[in-house]
């Protein structure tokens, strides 16, 4: 669904001078966005502020899960056949396995950027305020399982295999990272947009915790689109058709290690939407909230 044709495509043409500019403006957006960083905690004044309002006011399912021992039972690991669990458990345990990567790459790049104190350069200042705010949608994602009554969950960090990827990665050079990270990126928020889409398909019965969860993920979502935007400008001619070119085999490969999405979500359609994506299907009350970079907006 398109809200409008005001903006062009992420994956558009620009140049050194229109990224200077972008990331100078984003600075500034996100400096009032978030608010203040609290280093020691990996938190935002504004991130914060915004919990506490869900942990004040919670909300809870009419009915826990048929079977909260098979959530604690798959979360961190599928153990069950995929056909045996119901749809709640498997989109719970899905978020579960998405955020946990999500988790686990920021807790490798926090080791690295420098602390705001000893940061160089803005884009290095962005990227620590950009990683506290990864650690606030942890937080978030909390609340989502604690809607379903769900308050004993761990996050877990994964095998030795996969953290020694995610501090790999996060020491490579911004030549070899900014396109991945990019699309990383992208693939998050389209992942989103498709979740919002099964919130509504499978939680019709729960319909207070249903819209617990999308207000929830609202707030990631506004970050998400901001964050896109920001690592797309990063990147130069070269580095966007590389991106581009990875979309797809990036996306098969994250989803591989969450098995839930199989049935749950049409790969091949989220693909295709983050190799279209281009601001216009998005709710117009989140693009308010958020930032986009000049050179995807039309006039």
């Amino acid at each position: 669904m398109e809200y409008s044709k005001k903006y062009r495509s992420i994956f558009s043409p620009t140049t050194a001078e229109d990224r200077r500019r972008n990331f100078e403006n984003y600075w500034r957006f996100t400096i009032r966005h978030g608010g203040e960083l609290l280093e020691e905690d990996k938190d935002l004044t504004e991130k914060r502020a915004r919990l506490r309002y869900f942990k004040d006011n919670p909300v809870r399912s009419r009915q826990p899960l048929c079977e909260p021992s098979a959530f604690y039972r798959n979360y961190k690991k599928l153990i069950d056949p995929l056909e045996t669990l119901d749809r709640k458990t498997l989109l719970l345990t899905c978020i579960y396995k998405f955020a946990r990567h999500e988790w686990v790459g920021i807790q490798a790049a926090w080791d690295v950027i420098p602390a705001m104190a000893k940061t160089k350069n803005l884009t290095q200042q962005i990227s620590r305020i950009h990683l506290a705010e990864e650690f606030c949608h942890a937080r978030l994602f909390n609340e989502m399982f604690r809607t379903f009554h769900l308050e004993a969950v761990e996050w877990e960090t994964l095998g030795w295999a996969q953290r020694w990827f995610y501090r790999f990665f996060a020491r490579l050079p911004g030549e070899l990272m900014n396109a991945p990270a990019f699309v990383t990126e992208l693939m998050g928020l389209t992942f989103y947009h498709h979740l919002e889409n099964a919130f509504d398909a499978i939680l019709a019965d729960e319909p207070e915790a249903r819209e617990r969860l999308r207000e929830l993920l609202h707030e990631i979502m506004v970050d998400e689109l901001a964050h896109v935007g920001q690592r797309r400008n990063f990147i130069g001619p070269i580095g966007i058709r590389f991106a581009r070119l990875i979309v797809r085999p990036m996306y098969r490969l994250f989803f591989r290690d969450v098995p839930e999405s199989r049935l749950l979500f049409d790969l091949d359609a989220m693909i295709a939407e983050g190799l279209a994506f281009d601001y216009n299907g998005v709710r117009p009350a989140l693009l308010e909230r958020s930032w986009v970079p000049s050179y995807c907006r039309v006039g």
